[in-house]
């Protein structure tokens, strides 16, 4: 260590100071290590997009052989809990009141219009207050027709050939588990608050317990100090990846197709401007109280809304879409994604880490502009 440089000892003496300040308090452990596991189970378990056992009435209009083969269709549906009537009206309160989330409705002319050839609808109400269990109901139901329809034909005796036979095929998720797209999202919503949120309070708590003054009164410069604060943290957020991700595999049996290497490359370039953000605000706000506030606020809060993790970023007006361009949990959102679910795009991943540096490269200037030199 003596033969070193004194930029590169100070450096060092620094970062172990701050090593040690983070194993003396315990808050820092739990965020980095308990947290995680809490979200990823919150997020894993707790959250699903998935939709299963919706409540729906059929109505039979139609009492021959071909009707109620299509009944028997819904009631083998994992997607649907039926009640069956032969009079919309004896249905249309539980529609009203919120017991059934839909109506499937069978015409009386279903089968004459089947053996005519002809197109045989079936009608399906929806309860639109539910937008998004509304639009399960109806392509469920659009599903189990379509399954029936083409069982149909293929047991017809003199089968009709489709003139389109559509078989839907989903790349990467087969059986589009939601968990399978959450997890991976959570991961970079859990990093984010990690990153950001305990690098926020390290300069400010420097100050506010005064040794920020000890330190400016010493030779180190504004660029040892800042290198000394990210790099303790930035072992312990990739320690924090390491866990999520074997949480992810082992636990939520989430596949991983990537390599290791692709995603310690993407994991090391979105913790720069974590890391460069969290430093920004504690030497800003000089306050570990104001620190925190606004570490959720500007960290949790964009990486849970504008990130792609929930919401579709394409869905959002013209504004929020821009805004969510210089949001890095975005591109971390993303390349996770790719890498959990596809594996080493490299024509996804590689403007994704530029774009998160970029942003990092920012930070990091405004955080170095941001902290005083010596002390006024």
């Amino acid at each position: 260590m003596s033969r070193l440089p004194a930029p590169v000892r100070r450096t060092f003496s620094l970062a172990r100071k701050e090593t040690f300040q983070i194993f003396r308090d315990p808050s820092s452990i739990l965020i980095a290590f308990v947290l995680p596991l809490i979200l990823l189970l919150l997020f894993g378990f707790g959250i699903s997009l998935d939709a299963n056992s919706i409540r729906v009435g059929i109505v039979v209009q139609d009492a021959r052989t071909d009707a109620r083969s299509l009944v028997q269709a819904f009631e083998g549906s994992d997607y649907f809990e039926t009640v069956t009537a032969f009079d919309q009206a004896a249905l249309e309160p539980g529609l009203v009141s919120g017991q059934l989330r839909g109506l499937v409705i069978i015409p009386p002319d279903f089968t004459e219009r089947l053996r005519r050839r002809d197109p045989a609808p079936i009608e399906i109400l929806t309860d639109g207050s539910q937008p998004n269990t509304a639009q399960f109901v109806a392509n469920y139901a659009q599903g189990v027709y379509s399954v029936w329809q083409a069982r149909r034909l293929a047991d017809a005796a003199s089968p009709v050939p489709a003139a389109i036979t559509p078989q839907p095929r989903f790349w990467f998720n087969a059986e589009l588990t939601s968990r399978y797209n959450l997890v991976p999202g959570s991961t970079a919503v859990v990093m984010t608050i990690i990153g950001t949120l305990l690098t926020a309070l390290v300069i400010a708590r420097e100050w506010e317990r005064g040794t920020m003054e000890a330190v400016l009164a010493t030779p180190v410069s504004r660029v040892e100090l800042l290198v000394s604060k990210i790099l303790p943290y930035f072992l312990l957020g990739m320690s924090s990846l390491v866990l999520c991700t074997l949480a992810a595999v082992f636990v939520f049996d989430v596949p991983f197709r990537g390599s290791v290497f692709a995603l310690a490359a993407v994991a090391a370039a979105f913790l720069v401007p974590a890391l460069g953000q969290g430093l920004l605000i504690s030497a800003a706000t000089k306050n570990q109280f104001v620190a925190a506030q606004l570490a959720l606020f500007t960290g949790f809060l964009p990486a849970t809304l504008l990130s792609g993790f929930i919401f579709e970023i394409s869905a959002m007006p013209l504004p929020i879409r821009t805004v969510t361009t210089f949001i890095p949990a975005r591109y971390f959102v993303s390349s996770l994604q790719t890498l959990f679910l596809a594996g080493d795009v490299w024509s996804v991943l590689w403007p994704a880490i530029l774009k998160m540096l970029a942003v990092g490269t920012f930070f990091l200037m405004l955080t170095w502009l941001a902290t005083p030199k010596r002390i006024a």
